[in-house]
């Protein structure tokens, strides 16, 4: 009885909101995060940012190298799952770490496994950087993370000046290279992909929402990854391009409640029903009257 009655939730979410028409993703030229006026920071700083590119298509025959040096496109970790990528460089004293880690401590919190229902692409935008670099990289968030089998899903990467500066544009992300400190100055955010390499969300800061990754991957992925339960929350809480998270879409909510009163009290309505039969059923074998 239960699990019939959650199946009839999610069917009435679901057709409402196909009665609301096909859920899509944003077109590319979203507006990005308000932040401060570029001409109030400092020159190094004003070229920096994320710019969303929403629904962009990814060249996928970018070439980079992998943790032990292998030429590979971009398209190897395409194709069958979504991907989530973020853009550091492994010699950054201080933010890229700190984008990382907050990475790790998201994954932590799913229990989607990379290399199963999704890939991770990290790639550096430093060009002088090496297979070396990146595999000592790996080996310490791959301890840091700890999940089996992560090694087979979660890939460092280092390019060329021109592959790197072709994949960053395309997703938006800006950054300059400052002489005096000799360090990069960039923005941070994950990049949410589906599998076919176009681009489904942003997620900014160096902290991110375990459920925000999760409902993004479940987005990218077209449902075919997550529950049941993932497509309900979908309809209750929709993407923000603006904040680059998840918020309650209020009117879904609202109508989702609505449906769960009305089935609470049907089904209350059927058990006194059924209640009130059952009784005069038994009254009427006390009396020895055939039913």
């Amino acid at each position: 009885m239960k699990g019939k009655f959650v199946f009839l939730i999610i069917v009435l979410c679901e057709l409402s909101a196909l009665a609301q028409g096909p859920s899509v993703l944003a077109p590319s030229g979203a507006t990005s995060p308000g932040g401060p006026d570029p001409t109030t920071l400092p020159q190094q700083l004003r070229g920096v940012g994320v710019d969303q590119h929403l629904n962009r298509q990814l060249s996928l025959d970018l070439n980079f190298r992998d943790e032990v040096g292998r030429v590979v496109p971009l398209k190897t970790f395409f194709g069958k799952r979504p991907v989530v990528l973020s853009l550091v460089y492994y010699d950054c004293p201080m933010l890229c770490t700190m984008v990382l880690n907050g990475l790790v401590r998201a994954l932590r919190t799913l229990k989607f496994d990379p290399g199963r229902e999704f890939e991770l692409v990290t790639v550096s935008f430093d060009p002088t950087e090496t297979p070396v670099l990146a595999a000592a990289k790996k080996d310490v968030y791959l301890r840091n993370y700890g999940r089996a089998g992560a090694a087979n899903g979660w890939h460092f990467l280092t390019g060329e000046e021109s592959a790197i500066r072709q994949l960053t544009s395309e997703v938006g992300f800006r950054y300059t290279y400052d002489e005096k400190t000799r360090q990069f100055a960039h923005a941070s955010a994950l990049i949410v992909l589906t599998p076919d390499g176009h681009i489904a969300r942003y997620f900014y800061g160096i902290e991110y929402s375990g459920r925000d990754l999760r409902l993004g991957l479940v987005e990218a992925a077209a449902g075919k990854i997550g529950t049941a339960v993932d497509q309900v929350l979908l309809y209750c809480f929709h993407y923000d391009p603006a904040t680059g998270k998840y918020g309650l879409a209020a009117l879904n909510a609202v109508r989702a409640g609505g449906v769960l009163t009305a089935l609470a009290m049907l089904c209350y309505m059927c058990f006194m029903f059924a209640q009130d039969a059952k009784k005069k059923r038994v009254n009427a074998r006390g009396l020895g009257v055939k039913i």
